[in-house]
């Protein structure tokens, strides 16, 4: 699987590491033990088209937000994380 980064260009995903579900860029409220105990242990593993962190680990040290299909493994769209947690 190759990932587009939108810094450094196209890469081998060797040089990415993998965290999960985009979910952990919308952190909850201090306060609010529900939502943290979903936010931090209750997680969906949808066969289709995802969302997921990755971090760019030998390359820029950038993290993107990688839309793919996790059946397929294509890639739909690759943007930086900073750009989508605004």
């Amino acid at each position: 699987m190759r990932i587009n980064c939108p810094i450094c260009g196209d890469r081998d995903r060797r040089e990415f590491y993998y965290l999960g579900a985009a979910d952990y860029l919308n952190r909850p409220a201090e306060g609010d033990l529900d939502a943290i105990h979903k936010y931090l242990h209750i997680r969906e593993n949808p066969a289709g088209v995802t969302k997921n962190l990755w971090h760019h680990e030998s390359g820029c040290s950038s993290w993107l937000v990688v839309e793919r299909n996790a059946t397929t493994h294509e890639i739909h769209s690759v943007t930086l994380a900073s750009e989508v947690a605004k």
